[in-house]
């Protein structure tokens, strides 16, 4: 049995992610990700850790700010579970991020490698990070898809900067290139990974 602030959560994001996302292989992934949590996985018992980024949160996950129900049950899910995360910073290639990044940023995974539920085959998570932050370009094997809960802007492939906008969702295939960078408001971001079957 999942935690329930665990259950609440992951209920949330996925019934968001069912409203929000309309790319076909956005779609198809969230499927297999949908069916991969029918099956809870073992929980980590460590404590959760905190950065100092993560007063930036107070400034974006703020559940009276969003107008769509989805979305407010979303953060309002997200901010009873949060205090269970381990937030962590980037390691690797930072040679297209921003002189502040490494202060400026924090990512936490709630499900998969190192996450609240230990699992491979769905890595979901988040990333926040504070106003005029430059994310490095990144890649990784597993497709994505992110559902994005503030201002800022993405890029992938070869696609120059965009805005997805609050409730704002786009897919990454496998091995993309791609990147985020914040305006002048924190940007909060949650990403659902399919890796495959266990």
């Amino acid at each position: 049995m999942r935690p329930k602030p665990m259950q609440e959560f992951l209920d949330a994001i996925i019934s968001a992610a069912d409203y929000y996302v309309t790319d076909p292989n956005g779609k198809e992934s969230l499927a297999k990700i949908r069916a991969a949590l029918q099956t809870p996985s073992k929980m980590s018992d460590g404590a959760g850790a905190q950065l100092p980024i993560r007063d930036s949160l107070e400034e974006v996950a703020i559940p009276s700010h969003f107008h769509a129900p989805e979305l407010r049950h979303l953060v309002e899910t997200f901010l009873r579970l949060e205090p269970m995360l381990n937030w962590r910073r980037r390691s690797g290639d930072m040679s297209c991020a921003s002189a502040n990044f490494a202060e400026g940023h924090a990512n936490a995974n709630i499900v998969g490698p190192g996450g609240i539920e230990w699992r491979t085959d769905v890595w979901l998570g988040v990333t926040l990070l504070s106003p005029n932050v430059r994310y490095p370009d990144h890649s990784h094997p597993p497709e994505e898809t992110y559902l994005v809960l503030s201002n800022g802007s993405f890029c992938h492939g070869d696609s120059e900067w965009f805005e997805p906008g609050i409730g704002g969702t786009f897919y990454n295939s496998p091995g993309i290139v791609h990147a985020m960078r914040s305006d002048s408001t924190p940007l909060l971001a949650f990403w659902l990974l399919w890796a495959g079957a266990e």
